[in-house]
């Protein structure tokens, strides 16, 4: 059962109005922005935040995750007829999205780690979709034989924190870095 499932009414929208706060300085700070400010604008204490969100990565995960879902539905809704290009344009989304949501990138990059395996959520739906898009390429012969997922992730991550606001930047650097990997 999901942890925001079992939470009675005021817990729920004590996390909604979390998120919701959060959504919002995230979008403002980034990733670093300051929790007890967080709290502050969703009307409830520091333990409270505290109580629904273990650690700020916790809270990132929370934030982003129905994006990061729609992303990946996106990515395995129809197979196309070239897995290169494919990839290609996942990855291109991905990194887009990425630089366009400040914090995400960098959420991405840390990995797993210290999660609970409900609060896991963005790092691995993403990685288990590129999973599925680098083995497609890899067998259509349309990816370099020793990228990796985690060298895709890695790519399209680094791009996205070093272009963070700047779309059309992380979308051009990306295409010049996969102009590389795609035979």
């Amino acid at each position: 059962m999901d942890s925001a499932k079992a939470l009675r009414a005021d817990g729920r929208r004590n996390r909604e109005l979390l998120i919701t706060a959060a959504a919002s300085l995230i979008a403002k700070h980034g990733a670093q922005a300051s929790l007890e400010e967080i709290a502050r604008r969703a009307g409830v204490g520091s333990a409270t935040l505290h109580r629904h969100f273990a650690s700020r990565r916790a809270l990132l995960e929370a934030v982003f995750r129905d994006g990061v879902a729609q992303l990946c539905e996106r990515a395995t809704a129809q197979p196309g007829r070239d897995p290169g290009a494919e990839l290609a344009a996942w990855l291109e989304d991905l990194t887009v999205y990425t630089a366009t949501n400040r914090g995400l990138a960098t959420a991405l990059l840390a990995g797993p780690d210290g999660l609970t395996p409900e609060e896991i959520c963005c790092t691995e739906m993403v990685r288990e979709v590129l999973d599925v898009l680098v083995v497609r390429a890899s067998n259509a012969h349309a990816l370099h034989e020793n990228a990796t997922t985690s060298d895709l992730m890695l790519l399209a991550n680094t791009i996205a924190v070093a272009t963070e606001n700047d779309p059309s930047s992380a979308r051009r650097l990306l295409r010049l870095a996969l102009s590389g990997i795609r035979r």
